[in-house]
């Protein structure tokens, strides 16, 4: 079975966000997804891998028998744009999407060019409906004695 690759690290968040930003409003709006990500999510930054700004951690283990560890919520900055993992995809939390703003979107990240394109309001009813899913699908395991 393959080994995980993104995994939390001991890197510094914030000099990864300095290294990553290109302008001063480009490092204002990291920090402000750092302490938003936060706020909402009651976790502190954590690098993940070399790439990925996490917040918490659940564990998963899917039908085919791969398993692994990911951060609850994160983002990532991109060079053309700024990833967020706070959707899960699912066509029953598509509605959350509305009203959100200017972004485009994969599977299961929104990316946006800056954070004055979204509401950030709408982003937190995404972020929360993403955290209250995933904690039902992946329950924390009790520790094993």
């Amino acid at each position: 079975m393959a080994t995980q690759k993104t995994l939390p690290t001991d890197e510094n968040v914030r000099q990864f966000l300095k290294e990553k930003s290109t302008s001063q409003k480009n490092l204002a709006d990291y920090e402000n997804l750092m302490h938003w990500m936060q706020k909402v999510s009651g976790y502190s930054a954590k690098m993940w891998g070399n790439a990925i700004v996490g917040y918490g951690a659940y564990s998963y283990e899917y039908a085919s028998k791969h398993a692994g560890t990911a951060p609850l919520l994160a983002f990532s900055p991109r060079k053309s744009a700024i990833s967020l993992y706070v959707f899960t995809g699912l066509p029953a939390h598509e509605p959350f999407l509305q009203g959100l703003g200017k972004f485009t979107r994969g599977k299961a990240c929104i990316q946006i060019k800056q954070v004055a394109d979204i509401d950030l309001a709408v982003l937190e009813k995404i972020a929360k409906a993403t955290l209250q899913y995933l904690k039902e699908k992946y329950p924390e395991k009790p520790a094993r004695k």
